[in-house]
This record gives C-alpha cells, sequence and structure tokens, in this order.
C-alpha cells in the first residue's frame, strides 16, 4: 500500500498523477493532515490574539476536519480517476506535518510515502519544502517526492540558463 500525502497543491495533484502512471492500479491511501484551530494559534504564537474572538473554538476545528475531508476525498478522486485504488484517510496534526504523515505510514504499514516537492505552505523559492524534507529525513520507509510540472519546468528553464 502506498500512503500519497495530499494537500490539495498542484505539487500534491502531480504525486498522485506520477503514481497512477508508473504504478497503475496501486492501492493508495490519500492522507490530509489537518492542525486544531488552537494549536495553530499557539504555534504562531498569536494564542492570545484569537481566543477572545472565537466563542467555541470547536465549531473552528469542525470545520477545519470538514475540509480535510474533503481535500482528502478530492485526492482519492484524482487517485481514481489515474486508475488507482484510494481510499481517502485524515490526521490530526499532533507536532509537524511529516511527523503525522510518518506516524499515519506507521499505522498502515505503507511500503512507500509519495509527497509533492512543495506543498500549500512556506517559501515557494526553496528547492523542497520543509514536509518533504523532513519525510526524507526521518521515514523509515522508502519516500517518493514528486515535483508539479510548473516546477520542473522552471527548475529546466534555471538549468538552462
Amino acid at each position: 500500500m502506498i500512503l500519497v500525502s495530499y494537500d490539495g497543491s498542484d505539487d500534491a495533484r502531480a504525486a498522485i498523477a506520477h503514481v497512477g502512471r508508473t504504478m497503475p492500479g496501486a492501492e493508495v491511501t490519500v492522507l490530509t493532515v489537518w492542525e486544531p484551530f488552537m494549536s495553530q494559534m499557539a504555534r504562531s504564537g498569536a494564542l492570545g490574539l484569537g481566543a477572545g474572538y472565537l466563542s467555541d473554538d470547536a465549531e473552528v476545528d469542525a470545520a477545519n476536519r470538514k475540509g480535510a475531508e474533503e481535500r482528502a476525498a478530492e485526492g482519492a478522486k484524482l487517485a481514481e480517476e489515474a486508475g488507482l485504488t484510494a481510499t481517502s484517510r485524515i490526521a490530526e496534526r499532533r507536532e509537524g506535518i511529516a511527523e503525522a504523515v510518518l506516524h499515519e505510514a506507521a499505522e498502515l504499514d505503507a511500503d512507500l510515502i509519495v509527497t509533492g516537492s512543495r506543498g500549500l505552505t512556506g517559501v515557494r523559492s526553496v528547492l523542497l519544502g520543509s514536509v518533504s524534507h523532513a519525510l526524507l529525513q526521518h521515514a523509515d520507509r522508502p519516500v517518493t517526492v514528486v515535483p508539479s510540472p510548473a516546477v520542473v519546468d522552471e527548475r529546466r528553464r534555471r538549468a538552462q540558463g
């Protein structure tokens, strides 16, 4: 079974397409990681700023969770369209996104983790995103990192000078 990390980015879509082209018919689990609101606020250092504006952070968490479920289902649909046997799954971010992906890969005993080279967050100018880099550094199983066509085009243009 292949675990595909999916956040809706072009790179994540390219990762699904790559698996479909290179491993047609493979069984994949499309994983989207979501983060509870209070964890987001604490990580950003704005915990005290937003707390007074929300009467119920559970509502925000429910919306975040629902959004993750929808994104994972979207990824699973793309995987099915690419000729894969797909299920969707979400995971709550406890530490980092990469840690959540690694935890789910271990729980599912995934044979391979596939991810885009960069996701929806972070500085777009880096060669590898922080999640893909962390997966490569800490995984106990193979990891494939797939860039989007736009990233490939940009890298080829830079290489040609």
